[in-house]
């Protein structure tokens, strides 16, 4: 193709969809209507004047009879506000036009273009029932002014007809493509929230696994770090160097079970590789025992009792992240050597699971020994913000919702706290953390 045809088609695409644009539009709100339809009148009456002045000279209109042909068309300018009230006031003047045996083809462009205004803008059944009463009084004019035109009758009929139905069947191709558009915009509304919500959750996911890491890791480090200094300024001269070098073991462990785990979030949020690849193993009910003596590691009284083999993984790393949660919270605000005790069992389709503890602990007497697993002193509690509320209660029952179960947690009436959660085991809900 070469470039006067390219610019050609390009032209033409053009012109079609302006054309296009405005059968598209609705007239009723279509924007410079009233300067539009102004042109339109003049055109019209420009071109029934031609039709007038070369038609027959003896149908040529006297003063009268121009006078009301652009009479005729002066409502055209107003026909898109009050439609029957234009055709009326059309009707008004064509009426006596034509009853006075002037041209009578000169006025048609004006009577249609009313007619298919009606057609586009109206219901069917005002379309109808006007278009009735136009071709009565059109018919009734014939009959009287031209007796013996048959031909006359059926060409008027078969003119009103057409115009009305074009008018129908713009209006119905309007309202189907409004309907597509509202349809589309629609969809894309509902793409934009479903993008919004899975945003939120994913927002909600990571800082709910960020909280788990990090709240667990940094209570533990901070535990062990104030028992190692509790070691050290209690007696130097007796220095339990033993003590000393089992918790910075112990803290150098859980530096590194933390990076581990941090590296693995990493990993999901970069989006390295298929997902079920770069999540990695999700934990679950094979690392509660590691939970529950990392928390006798960090001075707590644990005792367990895991009475359930397997689990759906997502229930089974939920089961996971809620003890690990209870057993942080113990850490930190249970006081020195709490009691816990953390069960877990299958009853009636679900894994039930149950953190209990005393919330109270021995206080060391001045002149007893110390105590190897102190309370955290003040300036480590407000350095790793150990006594501040947070999210956990929140991130445990999230935890439990995402796989359809529900979490209760509150002090007990003996004293202490306790956790309960059941989470259904009847149907795996994918791969959830």
């Amino acid at each position: 193709m070469n470039p006067v045809q390219a610019t050609t088609t390009a032209q033409r695409s053009r012109i079609g969809e302006r054309v296009m644009a405005a059968i598209n539009r609705d007239p009723l709100t279509a924007p410079h209507r009233t300067r539009n339809d102004a042109l339109l009148a003049v055109a019209w009456a420009a071109l029934a004047t031609v039709t007038a002045l070369l038609g027959d000279r003896e149908l040529r209109p006297d003063a009268l009879g121009w006078t009301l042909l652009f009479a005729a068309h002066v409502p055209l300018v107003w026909r898109r506000r009050g439609p029957l009230l234009v055709l009326l006031a059309v009707m008004v003047c064509i009426a006596p036009y034509h009853a006075l045996e002037n041209n009578h083809a000169a006025p048609i462009f004006a009577t249609m273009v009313v007619l298919y205004t009606v057609a586009a803008t109206g219901t069917v059944r005002r379309t109808l029932l006007t278009g009735t009463a136009v071709l009565g009084v059109t018919l009734l004019l014939n009959a009287v002014t031209n007796p013996d035109g048959t031909a006359e009758l059926l060409r008027i009929s078969g003119w009103v007809f057409a115009f009305l139905f074009c008018g129908i069947d713009v209006r119905y191709y309007r309202q189907f493509v409004a309907a597509i558009v509202e349809r589309a915009e629609r969809a894309e509304r509902t793409r934009e929230e479903e993008a919004r919500r899975r945003v939120a959750e994913e927002r909600l996911r990571i800082a709910r696994d960020l909280h788990d890491l990090l709240a667990h890791s940094i209570t533990l480090i901070g535990v062990q770090t104030s028992v190692a200094a509790h070691v050290l300024a209690a007696d130097p001269e007796r220095l339990d160097r033993e003590t000393v070098a089992k918790s910075l073991d112990d803290i150098a462990e859980t530096c590194r079970t933390a990076r581990g785990e941090l590296r693995t979030t990493l990993d999901v949020l970069r989006e390295q590789g298929p997902a079920g690849q770069a999540r990695g193993p999700l934990p679950g009910l094979d690392g509660v025992p590691d939970l529950v003596e990392t928390a006798r590691l960090a001075g707590a009284r644990v005792e367990s009792a895991i009475r359930v083999r397997e689990a759906p993984p997502a229930v089974g790393a939920a089961a996971y992240r809620i003890v690990q949660e209870a057993l942080t919270n113990v850490v930190r605000h249970a006081g020195p050597e709490p009691a816990v005790r953390v069960e877990l069992y299958e009853e009636q389709g679900a894994l039930r699971v149950w953190v209990t503890d005393d919330g109270c602990g021995a206080d060391p007497t001045p002149d007893s020994t110390p105590d190897p697993t102190p309370t955290p002193d003040p300036a480590l509690a407000a350095a790793f913000d150990l006594q501040s509320p947070g999210y956990g209660l929140v991130g445990m029952r999230e935890r439990a919702r995402s796989v359809g179960g529900t979490l209760d947690a509150g002090p007990r009436d003996e004293g202490g706290f306790e956790v309960r959660a059941v989470l259904p085991t009847g149907t795996d809900r994918g791969d959830e953390r």
